[in-house]
C-alpha cells in the first residue's frame, strides 16, 4: 500500500501545471543576518517592525524596520520546562499581538557510547512581541524506536528541521518536518495539521498525513511522507530531502518549499537545494518533482525572506532574499513558464548595489555542518 501511495505522490507531480514555475538565484549584494544560525529562522511583523528570530541552540530576537535595518538584539527567555538545545523555526503573529511559535528540541545524546539523539517539535505562546515565551509543550513526536545503530551521524530517530504555514482560508497550520526513524518507506519530508482555533493549546491537537488521510495523532502517531528518502537515516549512504522551508508565494499564487538535499554519506554532506511547488498545500500529493536551484553549497536551512513590508519567511513575492544559513548572496527570482511558449516571462531588473558597494563574485557562506 505504501509502495503504491508513493507512485501516485510521484505521477500527481508529473502531472501538475506547478511544473510551469520556476525559481533562480542571481547574485546580489550580501547580507548576514546578527546572529550565528542553525535552523530556519522565522519572521514576523508586529507593530509596524520586522522581527527576525536567529537560533543556534538558544534563540535571540532582532527588530528593526525591515531585514535590512536591524536595529537591537537580545536572547529569548523560555518560560516552562527546561529544554536544553531549542531552536525556533516557525512563528505566527496574531492581530491582537499574541505571538505564537513552534520549535526543534534535541533531549541531548540518547544512545550511550555516541552522539545520536533524537528531535521532537513543540510550541511556544508570547505576549511581549517575541521576548520571552511560555511552553505550550510538545506537539509532534514519533513513535517508532530508536535507532542506536544509524550511521547519519545525528539523529537515532524523531522529527525536526521543520517549518509552519497557515493555509490561505485561514484554517489549518501545516507543519512540514523531517521523520527521521522507522521503516524507511516512512522516511523523509512528512506532513501534519493543526486547526487554526487549536493554537492555543496544541498538546493533542496536531494531526499527521498517512496513508491517504490525517487521522495519525501527532504524539507517537505514524506518517507517510511527501518527499520520501531514496536511502534511509540509518545507512552510512543516505539519500533524502530535509530541512524545509515553505512560503506563500503571491506572484505565482503556489506554496513554495526550498530544501536541503543530503548525499550520498554520513554527517549530512549538502549535495543541492532544490524547490517544489503547490497550489494547494491541503493536497500532499500536489508537490512537484524538485528541481535543483543550487549545487553543493556549503551551508544549510535554504530559505527566503520576503522584500516588501509585511513579507516574512512564509509570504513573498516574485523577488525575494534567498539565504542559506543566516547569509545571503543571492536573490531568488520566480518565474511563470508558459509550456506553449519557447521564451519564459521576463524576469524584472536585477539588483544594483549602492555606490562604492559590489556584490559577491561567487558564493561564500558560513561553513559549518548542521547540529
Amino acid at each position: 500500500m505504501r509502495l503504491l501511495l508513493l507512485l501516485l505522490a510521484g505521477l500527481s507531480a508529473l502531472v501538475c501545471p506547478g511544473l510551469a514555475q520556476r525559481a533562480d538565484l542571481r547574485v546580489a549584494e550580501q547580507i548576514d543576518m546578527p546572529a550565528r544560525v542553525d535552523s530556519n529562522s522565522p519572521a514576523f511583523w508586529r507593530e509596524g517592525r520586522f522581527h527576525l528570530i536567529n537560533s543556534d541552540g538558544a534563540p535571540a530576537l532582532h527588530t528593526g524596520a525591515s531585514q535590512l535595518e536591524l536595529e537591537t538584539s537580545e536572547g529569548i527567555v523560555i518560560q516552562g520546562p527546561e529544554r536544553h538545545g531549542m531552536w525556533i523555526e516557525a512563528t505566527w503573529a496574531d492581530s491582537d499581538g499574541t505571538v505564537y511559535a513552534w520549535y526543534h528540541h534535541e533531549p541531548g545524546i540518547l544512545c550511550p557510547g555516541t552522539k545520536l539523539t533524537a528531535p521532537e517539535i513543540g510550541a511556544l505562546v508570547s505576549h511581549d512581541g517575541g521576548k520571552s515565551f511560555s511552553d505550550l509543550g510538545l506537539i509532534l513526536t514519533s513513535g517508532d524506536r530508536l535507532d542506536c545503530a544509524a550511521k547519519n551521524g545525528l539523529f537515532a530517530g524523531g522529527h525536526g528541521d521543520f517549518s509552519v504555514i497557515l493555509d490561505r482560508e485561514g484554517r489549518y497550520f501545516y507543519f512540514l518536518f523531517g521523520n527521521y526513524g522507522g521503516d524507511t518507506f516512512d522516511q523523509g519530508i512528512a506532513l501534519a495539521r493543526m486547526a487554526f482555533e487549536d493554537r492555543v493549546a496544541p498538546a493533542g491537537a496536531v494531526w499527521k498525513y498517512h496513508a491517504g488521510g490525517w487521522g495519525q495523532p501527532g504524539l507517537g502517531g505514524r506518517v507517510t511522507p511527501v518527499f520520501p528518502v531514496s536511502a534511509g537515516w540509518q545507512q552510512a549512504e543516505t539519500n533524502a530531502y530535509w530541512g524545509p522551508s515553505v512560503h506563500w508565494n503571491t506572484y505565482l499564487e503556489s506554496y513554495v518549499v526550498l530544501m536541503s538535499h543530503s548525499c550520498c554519506r554520513p554527517l549530512w554532506p549538502q549535495a543541492g537545494v532544490y524547490v517544489s511547488f503547490n497550489p494547494d498545500v491541503s493536497d500532499p500529493l500536489g508537490w512537484t518533482v524538485p528541481q535543483q536551484i543550487l549545487d553543493r553549497p556549503v551551508a544549510y536551512y535554504p530559505q527566503v525572506l520576503g522584500a516588501e513590508a509585511g513579507e516574512t519567511d512564509t509570504l513573498a513575492g516574485r523577488v525575494a532574499r534567498f539565504y542559506l544559513q543566516g547569509w545571503s548572496g543571492y536573490e531568488i527570482v520566480f518565474t511563470k513558464v508558459d509550456p506553449n511558449v519557447f521564451d519564459p516571462e521576463e524576469p524584472p531588473e536585477p539588483y544594483k548595489p549602492e555606490r562604492g558597494r559590489s556584490a559577491p563574485a561567487r558564493m561564500k557562506p558560513p561553513v559549518s555542518a548542521p547540529r
